[in-house]
Formats: structure tokens, sequence, C-alpha cells
């Protein structure tokens, strides 16, 4: 352990600060950074994992977050992706409790906090990393390199990488898998706060709480375990002090033995073997947990992993790899998505791209040389114990160890950031050392770089705000990924501009032609704009693509019924219900094609098999009320009428529907109160104040049948028989008038 203070460190060109004025500093640019995203909606994945996900529901059993994924889907169904990540879903569902609903100011609030958090204790881990670990008479962590580890947390809390984890509300895994990562790290170093003179003294219990933390991390994220490894490295490079090219050199060219005995007395294989059998029993664990195996990916997810030959994918994956330091180099080029032909595979060793992987590892191998052969100990170790925290939390994206389904991913990138920032703070501090006549330009440098990282901090998690922001700000940087377009074109359509959503939808098909969701809803807006043979052509391609494709299915039923392909329609609804067993949308149109066959107890069936699988499905029951109505079974009309209301008591289309039907039955007053129920809810129906007129007009209430055929026409000067109910009312009005004497 070192505990004399980093040489380089008194060049950085920054103040030295007490430690809780450091953290301080380093949580409020951490704020200063991403504050602007407080008040963003819930954007991108945030509608699965979030608003969709009935796991943060009070109403859901609790141990369901336990058995379900990050997703709320059910871990044992094939279509789950296995993320398991329970902790992170209770404090969404935490959020949700303590904000009375799904509003999204709360959960970035915490989000950003975290940040901060995460930044302040990065401190003490580069602190550890940088000057070696050592304790004051009061139990706490020595720093010898407060300026070098203070500058490395600022480039962490300010890093634009960040903003995916940070502004976006699924990225709290990240951020609750760092903090406890960190507190795994911080803990296992406490096991060796020593209360005597002794060397060969460790506290197992503060391994084991390590581990439990580790636990934790990994319940946040799966990347968590990888703490697990920068421990090792730890203890082995620090606490040992052992040289690894030397010992290199002595097990292959046995120039020494290899003392053990000196190893067992320090204690490391004992920790050691605590931390692997506690990662086993993690990964067989979550092994178990995930029930039916790893998830599948589709080629779309992770094109590399499905390339032609072995030699294809080791070279398109280290391409990912050099983008992923590029990210970390330059984070200017930012996208929510890279996948979809945003990053075309490299096919052929010709390709000029290969120039990018040959620069990385040519990196890579220098920073690894310096790290194991200087002659310096105080930068081996920096340099070590920085590619290790560069290197490790990376490891479970890399595709060697199992196909993840992502090309590139910013918010992996969150853990290994804080090895790139221990890197550039130690590189910027032997710069200060060598040139020391160029000080104030290094200073200068270091001042404009951290003013450069927040001002894209603050610009990205502005673009972070919104669906339209994130999805357009895309388009300049993954121009060729069909995902992007579909999500504009998707955000446009949501929005009411259906006219400039399908250019992006058009543009999704072109750039992928199997993108069966793009077609989907391309064919959608066509069926709205009554252009049903290309719509038809849409839904009948994505179906051949993806034949368990339901709702394709169910869309191609709505366009063939409208062109009156009424067997072609049947057999589409019915494939849709193979597809996909509980689907009342798709029973609920089955209905409509059968009520326009007339073929009215099909219809009935398939409203109420509608209304079993989705009990307030209102279109179902007010369709069944009106069939009911339209063929004079008045008593049944007004039995399911009334059943509708017993569930869904505040729908004023199905009141509408039974006023008429009481009407018919010459239940005035009955009729009358369900009619002014209607317009409490909804005034401004034209239809309801021309029903309710009607109803008075029978019913002999004359002059309240006039106003509310004046308040109909008001709303809609040409309500079909409205007017002319009125005219004949007005005839009668007046004739009546004649008759007074």
């Amino acid at each position: 352990m070192a505990l004399s203070e980093v040489y380089w460190d008194r060049q950085i060109p920054l103040p030295k600060l007490a430690p809780v004025q450091a953290k301080v500093t380093v949580a409020l640019v951490a704020l200063l950074c991403f504050i602007n995203s407080y008040d963003g909606e819930f954007v991108f994945d945030d509608s699965e994992a979030i608003v969709n996900n009935k796991d943060l529901k009070p109403t859901t059993p609790l141990s369901n977050i336990w058995r379900n994924d990050f997703w709320g889907s059910n871990l044992s169904s094939n279509s789950s992706h296995k993320s398991y990540r329970p902790l992170t879903v209770l404090t969404f569902r935490l959020n949700y409790l303590l904000a009375g609903g799904l509003h999204p100011v709360g959960f970035h609030m915490l989000n950003i906090i975290l940040h901060a958090v995460i930044s302040a204790l990065m401190i003490d881990v580069f602190a550890i990393l940088i000057g070696g670990l050592s304790y004051d008479e009061k139990g706490s962590i020595l720093n010898h390199a407060p300026k070098t580890s203070l500058l490395a947390a600022l480039f962490f809390a300010a890093h634009p990488v960040h903003t995916e984890s940070v502004a976006g509300i699924v990225g709290r895994a990240d951020l609750l898998c760092a903090l406890f990562f960190q507190l795994s790290f911080l803990t296992y170093c406490k096991a060796f706060n020593r209360g005597s003179d002794r060397d060969d003294r460790f506290s197992v219990q503060w391994v084991v709480v390590s581990l439990l933390l580790c636990a934790a991390a990994m319940l946040c994220k799966e990347q968590g375990i990888t703490v697990l490894g920068v421990n090792a490295a730890f203890d082995v490079l620090l606490i040992c002090n052992v040289n690894v090219y030397e010992l290199s050199q002595r097990l292959l060219l046995r120039k020494n033995s290899f003392d053990v005995s000196e190893m067992l007395r320090t204690g490391l294989p004992t920790r050691l073997a605590l931390m692997g059998l506690g990662g086993l029993s993690m990964l067989y664990a979550r092994w178990r947990i995930m029930g039916t195996g790893p998830p599948a990916f589709t080629e779309v997810d992770n094109p590399a992993s499905f390339a032609e030959n072995i030699f294809l994918r080791i070279v398109n994956y280290n391409y990912y790899y050099s983008l992923n330091a590029w990210l970390l180099l330059c984070p200017w080029w930012l996208c929510f998505d890279w996948s979809m032909g945003c990053v075309p595979l490299i096919k052929s060793a010709t390709d000029w791209r290969m120039v990018w992987l040959l620069l990385l590892w040519c990196v890579l191998i220098g920073l690894i040389n310096q790290a194991l052969c200087s002659q310096d100990s105080q930068r081996r170790r920096t340099l070590t114990l920085g590619l290790v925290l560069l290197v490790v939390p990376f490891l479970p994206a890399c595709n060697v160890f199992f196909r993840v389904g992502f090309v590139i991913a910013e918010r992996v990138l969150y853990l290994s950031s804080a090895g790139y920032c221990l890197l550039l703070a130690y590189s910027l501090g032997l710069c200060c050392c060598r040139w020391t006549k160029y000080r104030k330009l290094l200073c200068a440098s270091v001042l404009a770089l951290l003013c450069v990282y927040i001002a894209r901090c603050a610009l990205r998690s502005h673009q972070w705000r919104s669906e339209q922001s994130l999805f357009t700000s895309a388009l300049p940087v993954c121009p060729l990924n069909a995902k992007v377009h579909y999500n504009v074109g998707k955000n446009l359509a949501d929005r009411g501009n259906a006219t400039a959503a399908v250019g992006y939808y058009r543009e999704a098909v072109r750039l992928h032609p199997t993108y069966v969701h793009a077609m989907n809803n391309l064919g959608n807006i066509l069926k709205e704009r009554n252009e049903l043979t290309e719509a038809e052509q849409l839904l009948s391609k994505a179906v051949s693509i993806q034949p368990d494709f339901a709702a394709a299915w169910m869309n191609l039923g709505i366009v063939q019924n409208s062109l009156q392909k009424f067997e072609e329609a049947e057999k589409s609804y019915w494939n849709a219900i193979r597809f996909r067993k509980k689907y009342p949308d798709c029973y609920y149109n089955l209905g409509r094609l059968y009520a326009d066959q007339n073929r009215h107890v099909d219809a009935l069936n398939a409203w109420r098999n509608a209304t079993v699988l989705k009990p307030d499905h209102s279109l179902a029951w007010n369709n069944m009320v009106i069939l009911l109505d339209n063929t004079g079974n008045l008593g049944q009309a007004e039995m399911i009428g009334r059943e509708a209301l017993r569930i869904i008591p505040n729908d004023h289309t199905i009141m509408f529907s039974l006023a008429n039907v009481l009407g018919k039955l010459q239940k005035y007053k009955e009729s009358e109160g369900f009619f002014l129920h209607a317009l409490r809810i909804n005034p401004n129906s034209a239809s309801c104040h021309g029903n309710l007129a009607v109803l008075y007009h029978r019913w002999g209430k004359l002059e309240l049948a006039k106003k509310h055929y004046e308040l109909s026409l008001k709303l809609d000067p040409e309500a079909p028989g409205t007017r002319d109910n009125y005219n004949m009312l007005r005839r009668k009005l007046d004739q009546l008038k004649r008759q007074t004497p």
C-alpha cells in the first residue's frame, strides 16, 4: 500500500479542497449537468418499463417484482428479456407511491440525485486506486491524490455519455448498480482497516458485507457482479503489492521460485476463494431465476453475432469496442439506439474501418505495456487499476461470454467511464509534470474540457426531455437506422401529424425491408386515409414475414373488411386470435364484421368474448346494446346496458344507448335520468340533446323538448332529423297556442 503522496498530484491545476468540499463540488457539477432533465417526460423505453409495467401499481402484489423481469413480463415466458432487476423496479414502485401515480418529475429527480451521490463517492474510489489504501487514527481513508481524484471525479460527473443513464428513467438500473458497485468496493477496502500492526489481518465480516452489496448491485443490473473482478485486482495489485510482470517472468521463465507461503500469509487465497464462491453462487442463482435459459435476440438486435464466420464476428465485435472507446473520447455523436443498420457490418479485411480496430489495440497494448513494465510503481498501479476499472465492468456487454441484445448502448459505459476518467486525469497529471512551462495552457485546457462536457450534457439532457426532441436528434447521427425513422414517424402519428409520419415510415421500410412494425403502422395510416389497396399489400407482407404478428393480422382483417373481402377478413381475425389468445380488440372487430354480414348471433358472441377478456371494453358493450336495440330485442338490450354500467358506471356512450332503449320501452323517467347523466359527463353531445328532446316530445314535455332541440341544433346544425323534429314541434306548439282562448 502506498502511504506517500502521488508525485504528479501537486501539479494538477486544481485547488486542494477538504474532503467534504471536494464531494460537494463534484455533486454540484453533476446536478448542473443534468438538472434541466428534471421535468422531462417518460420517453423511449420508459413506456414499457414504467408506464405499462403493472408491477409499479399498488394493486399488484409486491411479490410479482421478484418473479417478473425488468419490463413486467414473467421470467418463465419465452418472450422475456430475462433482465432481472427487482431492486430497480422496487424504486420505481416507491416513486409511484410517493407521487400518487405516474408523474415523471419524481422519477427524474431521483436519477439526478443518484448520479450526484455516485459522482461524489467516486472521489473515494479514485483516491484508493490512485494513491493507495491507508487510514488515519479515526479509521477514515487518507487521500494521497486529492487533486487527481477530484479531477477524475469532475470528469465523471460531467461526462456526456452518462446522459442516457441519468436523463432516461430506465437508466436507474445503471445508477443503482453503480452505487452498490462503489459501496461493495469501499466495503471491501474496509476489510483492511487493521486494528494492529500485523499485515496478515483482514476482516472476513467486511468481505461478506462486500459480497452482499455485490448481490444488491446485481439485483439492480446484471453488470454489478463485475465488482468482484475489480475487488480481486485491487487486492492482488494494491493490498498484496504483486508485480504482475515480475510474477509472470518467474512463472514462465522459472528464474526464481514463487513464494507460496508469502501469498498464504497475506490471506489472498482465502479472500479470492470467498469472492469466487460468492460469485459462482450469484451466477447459479441468476441462471436458475432465468428459468428457460438466456433470452433469444434477433439479427436486428445484434447483427455481428449472426455474421457468417467467426472471423467476421471477432472483427465486428472489435469495431464495436472501438466505437465505444470513441464515445468516451469524443461524446458528441450520441444516439438513443444504435441498431438496425446504424453501424454497417465490416464484411472484408479491406474495409477502411479496420484502421480503427488497429488503432484501438495499439493504444491498449501501449497502455498495458506501461501498466506492466514501468519501473515507476505509482504509474504501474494507477494504469493497471485504471484499465481494470475501464475493461472489467464492460465485459458483460462485449459478446464474449454470451450474445447481447444491442450493438452499442451508451448506458453500459456508465461504470467503464470511471476507468476512462481515471486514466484521463492521470494523463493530465503527467503532462503537468513534464510540461511545467505550459501549466497555464494545460489549466485552460482542463477548464475548457469541463465546460464543453457540461454544455454537451445540458444540451443532450434537454434532448431527452421529450420523445420528439430525442428521436429527431438521432436523425443526423444515425441516418441509416430504420428504428430512428420509425420512432420519429410514430411520435408524429401520436401527435396527430399522420401525413408527415408516412414519409418516415416509408423510409424505415426502405432501409429495413423486413421491418414489420413499420409496415403495420404505415398500413394503419393508409387505412385511415382510405388507401386500402396499398394498406392491404403492406399488412399482407408483414404477416408473411412474421406469421405470428397478431396485431398485423387484425389490422389486415380491418382493411379486408373495408374492401368487402369478408371471408379473407374473417380468416385474418381468427389468425390474430390464434397467435394472441387474449385479444379483446380483435374479438370486437370480428363482431363488427359479423354485424356487417347480418350474422347477429355471431356478432353478439364475439363482443361478449371481448367483454369477458376486457370487462371495461366500452365499444363492445355499446355495440351489443345498439344491435339488440336495432333488432327489437329491447328487454335483452336493457339487461346488457345495465350490466355494462355496473362495470363502467361513468361511460356516457352506454348511458346514451341504454336511455334510447328505455325510451322505446316507455320508461321515460329512467330514460331521462340516463340522458341527463350522460350530458353531465359530456355536455356538448348534440346527439344526446337531440334524443333527449325526442324523449320529451313523446312524453309530452314540449317546452323541454324545444329547449334540447335548440341546444342540439346549436351544437350541430346539420344533425340528421333534428331540424325536422324541431319544426314539427314548433308547428305543434303554434297550433296549441292558437287553440288556447
